[in-house]
């Protein structure tokens, strides 16, 4: 059974998201993903700057089974990456809703956050 964390927002593409008190969320993938990928070896994170739109491709993540990209649940600026990701990619197994997540991003819209699915909801989607 995977840890879905309540609180969290997440995307059918298996991105969570947490929504922070001045208009911007970390984000990250679930522990669902991370377990159905394997082992992870490489996280490719977007540059800061970078602007998102929905659903665009945000990042790859590698891992002994296979390379899966990762997508932006929401529209945005990228302010952050997760420095640690890069000579410990495995982080996002062992911790993928704290030390193991991706991006900050200042949200284009922070109601679009809204739009994704609940806790209950996610959990129904992975079973």
């Amino acid at each position: 059974m995977s840890n879905v964390p309540p609180g969290l927002r997440y995307a059918k593409s298996h991105e969570w998201l947490k929504l922070e008190g001045d208009g911007t969320a970390t984000i990250g993938i679930s522990d669902y993903a991370q377990n159905s990928l394997g082992d992870i070896t490489y996280v490719q994170m977007p540059k800061v700057g970078a602007v998102l739109k929905a659903g665009e491709t945000f990042g790859v993540v590698e891992s002994v089974k296979a390379a899966s990209d990762v997508y932006a649940p929401v529209a945005g600026t990228v302010l952050a990456t997760n420095p640690a990701l890069e000579s410990a990619p495995e982080t996002v197994n062992q911790s993928p809703y704290d030390a193991g997540w991706m991006m900050k991003l200042k949200l284009s819209n922070p109601a679009d956050a809204a739009t994704l699915l609940d806790a209950g909801a996610y959990t129904k989607s992975t079973t």
